[in-house]
């Protein structure tokens, strides 16, 4: 592909300088704050689920990886499926002494049920 790619451009109206370098601004990973200092809430959730109840564990600060691999060792742990995005871990279920407990163990000491 050519070096200046119109597709990287589509947000530039009008442009009179044929030296200008068009830069991207890609979006940048959060850096993943030690478990210690995580502040992880426990909670239950029954809305928009039809009557279904899941576990939610909102508030983790970090990498899209490390939040996959939290996720990952919680579903296996608890035997369930789940998901995970936006800082924000959803495990199918009502675990939350067990979760509160794997993560206890995992050194996030600030984690709470609400």
């Amino acid at each position: 592909m050519k070096d200046n790619d119109w597709k990287k451009r589509l947000s530039i109206v009008y442009l009179t300088n044929p030296d200008f370098n068009y830069e991207e601004n890609a979006p940048q990973e959060e850096e993943t704050i030690p478990a210690e200092k995580q502040l992880l809430r426990i909670k239950l959730d029954k809305r928009h689920r039809n009557g279904k109840s899941v576990t939610l564990i909102p508030g983790f600060i970090g990498s899209a990886e490390n939040l996959k691999t939290i996720e990952k060792l919680l579903k296996q742990k608890c035997g369930v499926g789940g998901s995970s995005k936006d800082g924000e871990i959803i495990i199918q279920g009502d675990f939350r002494q067990k979760i509160l407990e794997i993560l206890k163990k995992e050194g996030y000491g600030k984690t709470k049920i609400i």
